[in-house]
This record gives structure tokens, C-alpha cells and sequence, in this order.
């Protein structure tokens, strides 16, 4: 029996998943989060085999940065990515966080389920235009930015200020600007502006 935690912030979406899951004798469902805290308190009280985490919860948290604290666990989980968000920087930083997987809530059913068995058996189980998403991106001189980088240059995006930025992320203004520095070397560019745009135009920003 394969035992799986539910992390999303729509009930709609994890009764669905709940539904489905259901028709498969080998698999149950052991609890729900529909924030990235509960997903974590519940990975560690439930000790699941499979958690499925999306990665956008409205909050300031992200899936990813539960998929961290799920995975630095002392007998973690696999975690396997259920989203609707396919842009190179999501796919990195999950992957990054220490997901198992990466798939977009179109996927079938029967490919969903062959994920969460591959998760279970510690194998990893991308979805197949995931996969070749990242073995383009390993082969092309596209810049990589961390996981929070991405984040500072999310903010920057959304028009945050350093210290606002810093207060959001609960770091320094000198660590923001350090970051800055990195995005700026590794995008070739000298602005927050630009930053910006070379990201978008990189896919390491929606």
C-alpha cells in the first residue's frame, strides 16, 4: 500500500485528486494540506510515502519551499510535483528543493498514477515535456538562477523594493543586493529592469 498526502490550496482540486486516487486499490490518501506548513506538520506526523505538492499556495511560502523542509526530514518522503505552472525557473527550483517529480495537473490519470508508484520506489517520474524541458535547458548556455534568486527576482518583478523584498523573504537589504548582484552576472545585464526582461525572455519567469 502506498500511502499519500494531498498539499493544495484549492479543496476542489484535492477532492478531485482524492477521487481518482481512490480507484486504485494500492493507493490511499492519509491527509490533506492546503498550505505549505500543513503540508510540512502533516509529512511529518502522517509519515506518508508520497506527498503530491503544488506549487503556488497564495501565501508566501511556495510548494518549493515545503518540498525543502519535506525533504530535509529525517526519513523524508518523496515528493512528487502536481502543477499547473511550466516555466524553466518552477521546474528548476522544485527539482532543486528535492522533488522526485514534476508533473501539470493535465496530466492523465493513469501517467499520475504511474508517478506516484515510480516516487514510491525512489525513482524519478517527470512528465515527458518536463523532461525534455530540462535536458534542452542542461544543454543550452541559458543561465541558471537558485531557487532564491528566482524568488528575490519574482519580487523584483512584481515592483518590491530591497527592504520590502528582504522583509518578504526575512533576510537582509544586504543579502537582496548580494543576490542581485549574481542575477545580474549571470543574466549579462545591469538593471532590475532588464533583469527582468532577460528572465522572461529566458523562461525563468511567467
Amino acid at each position: 500500500m502506498i500511502t499519500i498526502l494531498l498539499a493544495d490550496d484549492h479543496p476542489v482540486v484535492r477532492t478531485g485528486l482524492r477521487a481518482m486516487l481512490a480507484g486504485d486499490p494500492d493507493l490511499t490518501v492519509v491527509g490533506e494540506a492546503a498550505t505549505p506548513d500543513e503540508a510540512v506538520a502533516l509529512a511529518t506526523a502522517a509519515a506518508p510515502d508520497v506527498v503530491l505538492m503544488d506549487l503556488q499556495f497564495g501565501v508566501e511560502q511556495t510548494g518549493a519551499d515545503a518540498t525543502r523542509r519535506i525533504r530535509a526530514l529525517d526519513a523524508p518522503p518523496a515528493v512528487l510535483v502536481l502543477t499547473n505552472y511550466d516555466t524553466d525557473g518552477d521546474i528548476l527550483g522544485a527539482v532543486e528543493a528535492g522533488a522526485s517529480g514534476y508533473l501539470l495537473k493535465d496530466a492523465p490519470p493513469e501517467e499520475l498514477i504511474a508517478a506516484i508508484r515510480a516516487a514510491a520506489a525512489g525513482e524519478t517520474a517527470l512528465a515527458p515535456a518536463i523532461a525534455g524541458r530540462l535536458l534542452a535547458r542542461m544543454r543550452s548556455p541559458h543561465p541558471s538562477l537558485s531557487a532564491r534568486e528566482t524568488q528575490v527576482l519574482r519580487l523584483v518583478a512584481g515592483g518590491a523594493s530591497n527592504s520590502h523584498i528582504a522583509s518578504r523573504l526575512h533576510i537582509t537589504d544586504a543579502t537582496v543586493k548580494s543576490h542581485l548582484v549574481h542575477i545580474y552576472t549571470k543574466l549579462g545585464v545591469s538593471s532590475r529592469t532588464a533583469a527582468v526582461a532577460a528572465a522572461r525572455e529566458a523562461g525563468i519567469l511567467r
